[in-house]
């Protein structure tokens, strides 16, 4: 039994099925990395997960207890355990860095904002952006950007973090610096599920390689294994279309 269990999860958008009975057990620690061709149903799979889109049928648990049915009104409490980070940052233009960062737990939460801004800022010297702190969002790179909303998600105090292609609207020279903070996070323990098309970022982070197409799960194995000799054609086909040093090993 994991920390997050998914039962015959379904989803369709207008009449379409994207997600077609998708079943899955994450454990506490573990970082799992979902994997596929684009349109697989990854994306809509993390916001099933997260309540940002409501399911067909089927069940999710969090930590035993079933959140796939939660009352509209705590929804919000089922978002503070389980944090998500999108392709788009979403920050106040308006609010500071810092300001960005209170926001959620000291509202949300109502925890002591004195607390909450200690553990902020550190959070932020952890991701190198202490001199960062009372920066507006339009003075940010799109990296900067992408780690304070890294660190606001943190500062909820997720037991499940939620990654979905962050580096997707990043410059190249950006990516590293975000996928680093991501690295840092797996080593101190977190849950997370992680959506990319960083294929040697998920080799090396990923306890655990998920693979989608079509709605529906087709493999899951180790990082070497699905990297080197993956089970399934479609698996084989999708890796084909990369080419990077970490295959030829």
């Amino acid at each position: 039994m994991g920390i997050l269990e998914i039962r015959d999860l379904k989803k369709s958008f207008d009449g379409k099925e994207i997600l077609k009975g998708i079943s899955l057990d994450v454990k506490k620690g573990e970082v799992v990395v979902i994997l596929g061709p684009s349109g697989c149903g990854k994306s809509t799979l993390l916001r099933c997960i997260n309540a940002l889109e409501s399911i067909d049928s089927g069940e999710i648990f969090l930590d035993g207890k079933a959140i796939s049915s939660v009352r509209k009104e705590d929804l919000h409490l089922v978002r503070a355990k389980i944090g998500m980070v999108f392709q788009s940052y979403d920050l106040f233009p308006h609010l500071n860095v810092l300001d960005n960062l209170l926001l959620g737990p000291t509202k949300a939460q109502k925890r002591d904002k004195a607390e909450v801004k200690k553990e902020a800022l550190e959070y932020l010297s952890r991701v190198g952006l202490s001199e960062k702190a009372t920066a507006f969002p339009r003075q940010l790179s799109g990296g900067q950007k992408q780690r304070v909303a890294i660190v606001r998600s943190l500062l909820m105090n997720p037991e499940v973090l939620l990654f979905d292609e962050v580096t997707a609207a990043l410059d190249p020279e950006m990516v590293r610096e975000v996928l680093d903070v991501i690295m840092e996070i797996a080593r101190d323990g977190k849950t997370m599920l992680i959506v990319t098309h960083q294929m040697e970022f998920a080799r090396a982070i990923a306890d655990r390689i998920v693979f989608m197409d079509g709605g529906k799960i087709l493999e899951e194995s180790e990082p070497e294994r699905f990297f080197v000799t993956p089970e399934s054609e479609r698996g084989r086909q999708f890796l084909e279309n990369f080419t990077f040093e970490t295959r030829k090993k």
